[in-house]
């Protein structure tokens, strides 16, 4: 996949308020390129949430259209859905959705098993790199959510992708870690010619965007 574009695209509930929008992305052409940088920058109620949903495609209550390269994302099939979830698209959620009641390290090869993308040592040097090789068999539920930020993201990674979505990556992180964060995000994007889109609401990842977008 080498595009996301957006036409004109308004969650149904904006259309149903009548509120007027001044978005740079709701209502508007959007085109996303496959190796850029985008951060969206968006206050609280002006459906960061929709956007990062409309894109991985669990919610379609949007009018407009929303294509990956020529193809209109409502007419994608179930298994074609699996596939580009598996083979093109990752993303980070803002609620992490890791299972509390397994480890760290069992939460991330959840993924790694279906993908066989990362062998352990690459996956270890993550857990060094981010400060948890000590949280490696914690259980989640146990863990801090920064921590858990850190292996949400490590999971988002043991996959192969075109683009990533990382919906508030670093909320709860200190500054040390999410410049951390940031090099191995940039790092693996690099490697893969992929396209990286960041959401925040304050908070958001310190590197270079090709293009900041207000939601």
């Amino acid at each position: 996949m080498e595009r996301i574009i957006l036409k004109q695209v308004l969650p149904h509930v904006f259309s149903e308020s009548g509120d007027v929008l001044d978005s740079d992305v709701w209502k508007k052409d959007v085109t996303l390129e496959r190796g850029q940088v985008y951060l969206i920058e968006a206050a609280s109620g002006t459906g960061k949430s929709s956007f990062c949903s409309y894109l991985y495609g669990y919610r379609d209550d949007y009018s407009g259209q929303i294509y990956f390269d020529d193809q209109d994302i409502r007419r994608l099939s179930v298994s074609r859905w699996i596939d580009l979830r598996r083979h093109s698209l990752s993303l980070l959620f803002q609620e992490l959705r890791l299972f509390p009641e397994l480890t760290a390290w069992e939460n991330v090869m959840i993924k790694n098993n279906l993908t066989g993308y990362k062998n352990d040592k690459e996956i270890e040097a993550f857990f060094e790199q981010l400060g948890i090789a000590d949280k490696k068999n914690s259980l989640v539920g146990k863990m801090s959510f920064g921590q858990q930020q850190r292996v949400a993201f490590i999971r988002a990674l043991c996959q192969p992708f075109d683009f990533i979505f990382l919906d508030e990556p670093i909320s709860h992180l200190d500054e040390e870690n999410g410049h951390i964060l940031s090099s191995i995000l940039l790092k693996e994007a690099e490697n893969r010619e992929a396209g990286v889109i960041v959401t925040s609401i304050g908070k958001h990842l310190d590197i270079r965007y090709d293009k900041v977008l207000r939601l």
